[in-house]
């Protein structure tokens, strides 16, 4: 069996992991509430457990061939990041600690929102939906031995344990380089939230054309 393929995957994988986005922004803030961070981590990887079900069962392929479909998830995602942005803009006067080491909580809900808002960051994040229906199928071997929904059950996976010790990692350092200065937790806090409004406005203006002329 050759691995050089999911070899392949997994570094570009780890690389857009790396790269700070829609869910490194909603990972810092988690990481600054006075809850604890992991539903919202275990949200995420959720997210693209879903679309690793989606690419394995086939539905990735014939959703990546209409590019309406893409395009119309394209503007949800975009409206439901400019939603989250708005939300965690509005809470960075919350974020960290007071003088008095009294913690704050910084968004509402609990354990099970922050699940679902993360499932959702990442279930309809335009990053995640690239690196499945476009970058996956290119590490696809249709003449291995492996069946191809093993290879992208396979593949989605190794991305989905990658973003579980990334995004955990950055929600541990955000709680403990940040916390304990809230002029610094706010500044990221508010910063997070413009990033993801910034990314949801991008997303609008790229399909706007698309969506305009499906209609």
């Amino acid at each position: 069996m050759d691995f050089t393929p999911l070899l392949g995957f997994a570094a570009v994988s780890l690389t857009l992991a790396l790269t700070p986005g829609a869910d490194w922004a909603y990972t810092i803030s988690a990481g600054l509430r006075e809850r604890s961070a992991a539903p919202s981590v275990a949200g995420l990887c959720t997210g693209y457990v879903a679309l690793t079900a989606l690419v394995a069962t086939g539905l990735g392929v014939l959703l990546a061939a209409r590019a309406d479909i893409v395009a119309w998830l394209s503007v949800a995602g975009a409206l439901y990041l400019l939603w989250l942005g708005a939300t965690t803009a509005r809470s960075w006067r919350g974020a960290g600690y007071r003088a008095a080491d009294a913690p704050i909580a910084g968004a509402r809900g609990g354990a099970v929102a922050d699940f679902l808002r993360g499932a959702g960051t990442s279930g309809i994040n335009p990053k995640g939906l690239l690196l499945f229906l476009a970058v996956m199928p290119q590490f696809v071997r249709a003449s291995s031995s492996v069946p191809v929904p093993l290879q992208t059950a396979a593949m989605g996976l190794t991305h989905v344990a990658i973003t579980v010790v990334v995004y955990g990692l950055v929600a541990i350092a955000a709680r403990r380089l940040l916390r304990s200065a809230p002029r610094r937790a706010q500044l990221v806090t508010l910063a997070s939230g413009v990033i993801m409004l910034g990314i949801g406005v991008a997303l609008l203006a790229e399909q706007l054309p698309a969506i305009i002329k499906a209609v």
